[in-house]
């Protein structure tokens, strides 16, 4: 019986490349690996021509609808990692295209960068360990955290682990979603307050929201001018969630005292975003689960979805079912 196809077409930064679930995952499919992104829609087409199952290690690697259309032998695409946004999810479905996810795997890994990003802006890390290269004894004012207040939007997985990170480091915590829980509010020890009131009374804003039509651009310029004077944003969700230029001019504006970001509109991010000219602000280049552990859950969850949709029950599933064409 012919092995299943899996085409893994840009691991880039490598995440799998190496990993001993993907050494698992070759004793029962025939694994085809890039090492590289694709440098067009051609190349991806060519890469995943033979593909029954598409995985994808990197959301820097986009793959569109019109890529979809002409992937006939494509069943299941595995995204290593809980966004989805770097695929076509209505052009999957019109297809028949299972789209799975790993949910909740890495929270505490990333939670864990967003908490060290807090850390480092407040204390202005980066900022000072420049000046000290630079031969200056940096005489920079830092912020406290404890006892302040936190705003989180979004409060799943990773939200709530980010929640009790900082309840644990004496933080006072309110925090918006689309669907409050109170009895998770009550268990974790936080309140749900409106966006609004969120925006404006907390000490550090951290965004832990998907992309969806609904978040696109939730932080713009209006919001950010909303924010406590002083405060700090955090973003480890995505960058199409907060207006980069608008961010970048209250940074400058020092409306804000400063911002951690792991997520960036281009990636690897050019020359021209705005946020690299900025003082106060911590920068890191979507690496919050790029730890051996988080790489190693990131990996087995991949695997594990693509054999759970190979023996006939998947997992995971993020898009709606419908008729296969194929």
């Amino acid at each position: 019986m012919k092995s299943p196809i899996v085409v893994i077409p840009g691991d880039d930064p490598p995440l799998v490349g190496g990993s001993q679930h993907l050494n698992q995952l070759r004793d029962f499919a025939d694994v085809r690996y890039y090492g590289d992104r694709p440098s067009s829609d051609s190349e991806m087409l060519e890469r995943l021509a033979p593909a029954d199952v598409l995985l994808n290690s990197r959301s820097a690697v986009k793959v569109s609808g019109d890529v979809l259309n002409q992937l006939p032998n494509l069943k299941m695409i595995a995204v290593c990692g809980i966004g989805y946004d770097s695929i076509d999810i209505d052009a999957a479905s019109n297809h028949g295209i299972i789209v799975s996810n790993i949910p909740g795997r890495t929270a505490t890994v990333v939670a864990e960068h967003a908490f060290g990003l807090m850390l480092a802006v407040s204390r202005r890390m980066a900022l000072m360990t420049e000046q000290l290269r630079a031969g200056q004894w940096s005489s920079e004012m830092a912020m406290s955290l404890i006892g302040k207040r936190i705003g989180v939007i979004g409060t799943g997985n990773i939200g709530l682990e980010m929640i009790r990170l900082c309840s644990a480091f004496g933080m006072e915590i309110v925090a918006w979603t689309f669907h409050p829980d109170e009895a998770t509010a009550a268990e974790f020890g936080f309140r749900y307050v409106s966006l609004d009131e969120l925006l404006s009374t907390s000490d550090v804003v951290s965004l832990h929201v998907r992309l969806s039509d609904e978040t696109r651009g939730m932080i713009g310029a209006l919001q950010l001018q909303q924010m406590k004077p002083g405060a700090i944003l955090i973003n480890t969700a995505r960058a199409a969630v907060v207006d980069t230029s608008a961010l970048a001019a209250a940074l400058n504006e020092d409306h804000l005292f400063g911002a951690g970001v792991d997520v960036y509109d281009a990636e690897p991010t050019a020359d021209g975003n705005p946020l690299l000219s900025c003082r106060n602000v911590v920068l890191t280049p979507h690496t919050a689960d790029r730890t051996p552990e988080g790489l190693d859950l990131l990996t087995l969850g991949c695997v594990e979805n693509i054999r759970a949709f190979l023996d006939g029950r998947p997992q995971n599933v993020v898009n709606a079912s419908r008729p296969s064409s194929k």
